[in-house]
């Protein structure tokens, strides 16, 4: 898609689009509320450099006055790591950003369907949202899972956040028919854990497989996306005995301070951060690494296969 009054692309994407280049799309929430500063500019900065050095150009979407940026500029990306008027943004929130001229840092939802917006097949981020825990009570469901189910990109993630409802989560996928492949393993990750404990049918052992899933279903006419699970490494994910209580502590703080909806993640990815010194941040980084690396596979295996 070319560029108008509410969709810009960076140059270099725009070359590598016109040059049948390999790109991945990164979001920006991780940026503006994922990640601590000054941290969080480095970081951006860090998981740009990592796609690129895996052969593929990275496109950091982000709204920023009113107009979608697929790729961003240094100084962009440290107004979005630094402005405490920018905002998360979901799908239903782009056309009254785009109106007001706000700034908004994209999630999953909104990033994926900008990404397809400009002809972008591959995603990467660091945990999917899914089903709350106590959805039966709130109907508390991330926009993440509709979203890609109804657009034509691959995201590739670390599996849903360990903080939500994992089996639930997993049910609404199927219901959704938004297929889950995971790397090197039929266990389904956790985020900060490399398993969550429960198991999916299908398993990939490279970027090319996922490239080979992906053009099959173009064949076949399939709508909608799919997710690709990469799990953190075991020697490099969070302590299991640590995570589980502070995943306790954090959900019984949540519910004392009435905190609800989509302020629970991020206060409990901060509660993580701070009660495990840290420990988690360090988690999230790697995951996030990791994943932008092998979708810069996916993306060069589309484009040479």
């Amino acid at each position: 898609m070319a560029n108008s009054l509410v969709l810009k692309l960076s140059d270099e994407v725009s070359n590598a689009l016109e040059s049948n280049l390999p790109i991945v799309a990164l979001e920006s929430t991780i940026i503006s509320h994922g990640l601590p500063r000054p941290r969080n500019l480095e970081m951006a900065i860090e998981f740009e450099q990592a796609v690129r050095a895996a052969g593929a150009i990275p496109a950091t979407i982000a709204m920023i006055d009113g107009v979608a940026r697929v790729g961003m500029s240094s100084a962009e990306i440290e107004r979005i790591a630094t402005d405490d008027s920018v905002v998360k943004v979901s799908n239903r929130d782009l056309g009254m950003l785009a109106a007001t001229k706000g700034n908004g840092a994209c999630t999953v939802a909104s990033t994926a369907h900008i990404a397809a917006l400009a002809g972008i097949e591959v995603f990467a981020t660091g945990g999917l949202g899914g089903v709350h825990r106590g959805a039966r009570d709130t109907w508390d469901e991330s926009a993440d899972l509709p979203a890609i189910a109804a657009t034509p990109v691959t995201v590739v993630c670390a599996g849903v956040k360990s903080i939500l409802d994992v089996p639930a989560t997993l049910e609404r996928l199927e219901t959704y028919s938004i297929p889950v492949v995971a790397v090197g393993t039929k266990d389904f990750p956790g985020f900060y854990l490399s398993k969550s404990g429960y198991k999916i049918d299908w398993q990939v052992n490279s970027p090319a497989e996922v490239a080979q899933i992906m053009r099959a279903r173009q064949e076949l006419k399939l709508s909608g996306g799919m997710i690709v699970a990469n799990p953190v490494a075991a020697e490099e994910q969070l302590d299991p005995d640590l995570h589980d209580k502070l995943l306790e502590e954090g959900l019984r703080a949540a519910n004392a301070k009435g905190i609800r909806g989509k302020d629970v993640t991020p206060f409990l990815l901060d509660f993580f951060h701070r009660e495990s010194n840290g420990e988690s941040l360090e988690v999230n980084v790697k995951v996030v690494l990791s994943n932008a690396r092998f979708a810069a596979g996916i993306a060069s295996s589309l484009k040479n296969g």
